[in-house]
């Protein structure tokens, strides 16, 4: 069973910056392409950031690209999304999850709780 924990959202002014967390308690976690999303108040959920198993390749939505980076720690089970330059825009519930290589597709069927960050103006 797929069990992903978010971490580290919160309220921040534009301009700041956060440093969000998914562990993933899922076998193989090494072997997954894993990625962020978000999801604003009335929106639908939209893809984020994106990174190899490996860690050696990421993509990114244009929106986000310069600001955030997304980066993994395979030996603990972690993937991280650090936001700079944050923008009221930004203003979500961010989740994780397993991605489709090369897609903007959550690839788990299941959901963590996401942690919101809220970016005043």
């Amino acid at each position: 069973q797929v069990q992903l924990v978010e971490s580290g959202g919160g309220l921040v002014q534009a301009g700041g910056s956060l440093r969000l967390s998914c562990a993933a308690s899922v076998r193989m976690f090494s072997s997954y392409a894993m990625g962020w999303f978000r999801q604003a108040p009335g929106e639908e959920r939209e893809f984020v950031a994106a990174i190899s198993w490996s860690g050696g390749s990421t993509y990114y939505t244009d929106s986000v690209k310069g600001r955030f980076t997304i980066s993994r720690d395979n030996a603990k089970n972690t993937v991280y999304l650090q936001m700079n330059i944050l923008k009221p825009e930004d203003t979500a519930v961010y989740y994780c999850n397993r991605v489709l290589w090369g897609t903007r597709r959550a690839d788990f069927g299941s959901w963590g709780q996401g942690t919101p960050v809220t970016v005043s103006s």
